[in-house]
């Protein structure tokens, strides 16, 4: 199973990869660059901002719920424009947002990290009907948050301790009980997404892969990219079977950058799974 090359743009740091079901299209993130992609009629279109942007959820067929580092706000498709929904941390300029992604219930949850990776900077919030709550604290770099077909449970993890965690939800989509070890040793874990059949894909930040975990947690089989830093993945295509796969720039070295001259790509691999629709964002 082989990859290949999405798109030939390069980010510094890819985030936040969205198949936009309605529209059949792939949104994409460069937070380090404070931009938003996607590709219309096999060219890509660029939207750029004046502070960082790192994911997003989709409203309706023309508007995106969008995280920034100060604020969620929707964002109109066709005219690029943005309309504030609700502060997000803005009252501290040392973190920015990060992983977030809906659930099932409608809900958007949404990461945020201090822009220096300080210890404990970040939290996980959710918005949900109007209402941003806070779900969890003293997270250091908030990542993998996505959720079961069935919505009775979420995932997400701090890439510093090497753990995916799982917690379970009630009826309405919220947290209920304390969070446990899904995965104990992930292997610097980034994004992850859930097939329709439960099997968590986690993107290994240093890897050049991305792992299929079942829901037991057995290690089903790597997906291999180009991308010293696949960051996170996502499903799409014709019929939902295609992965994709955002990378990243960072950290890289000499040695790194001979490897591979396809770093900050986003990869697509055929055939991986059947994924879930990516579920729409009541506001």
């Amino acid at each position: 199973m082989s990859y290949y090359i999405y798109d030939e743009t390069r980010c510094e740091l890819g985030e936040g990869p969205l198949w936009h079901p309605i529209r059949n299209q792939l949104f994409w993130f460069d937070i380090m660059g404070m931009r938003l992609h996607t590709r219309v009629n096999d060219e890509t279109v660029t939207w750029q901002f004046d502070e960082y942007v790192s994911a997003a959820g989709w409203v309706d067929e023309n508007t995106l719920l969008m995280a920034s580092e100060t604020s969620l706000s929707t964002f109109d498709i066709a005219t690029g424009e943005t309309s504030f929904v609700c502060a997000l941390e803005a009252d501290n300029p040392d973190t920015r947002s990060n992983d977030g992604r809906a659930d099932p219930q409608g809900g958007f949850w949404i990461g945020t990290m201090g822009k220096a990776s300080q210890e404990k900077a970040g939290s996980i919030y959710r918005y949900y009907r109007g209402t941003l709550r806070k779900l969890f604290g003293d997270i250091t770099i908030t990542n993998s948050i996505c959720f079961s077909p069935d919505g009775t449970t979420a995932y997400f993890c701090d890439t510093r301790t090497d753990q995916i965690m799982r917690v379970a939800l009630n009826d309405d989509g919220w947290p209920h009980g304390k969070p446990e070890v899904f995965i104990a040793n992930a292997n610097h874990p980034d994004g992850s997404v859930v097939d329709a059949d439960g099997n968590l894909w986690n993107a290994q930040w240093g890897s050049y892969r991305v792992c299929g975990y079942a829901p037991t947690g057995e290690v089903l089989r790597y997906i291999d990219v180009g991308g010293l830093q696949s960051s996170c993945p996502a499903f799409g295509g014709a019929d939902g079977t295609t992965m994709f796969v955002t990378s990243a720039q960072q950290n890289l070295t000499d040695d790194d950058r001979a490897k591979s001259d396809e770093h900050g790509a986003v990869f697509a691999i055929d055939n991986v799974a059947k994924g879930q629709k990516e579920h729409q964002v009541f506001l």
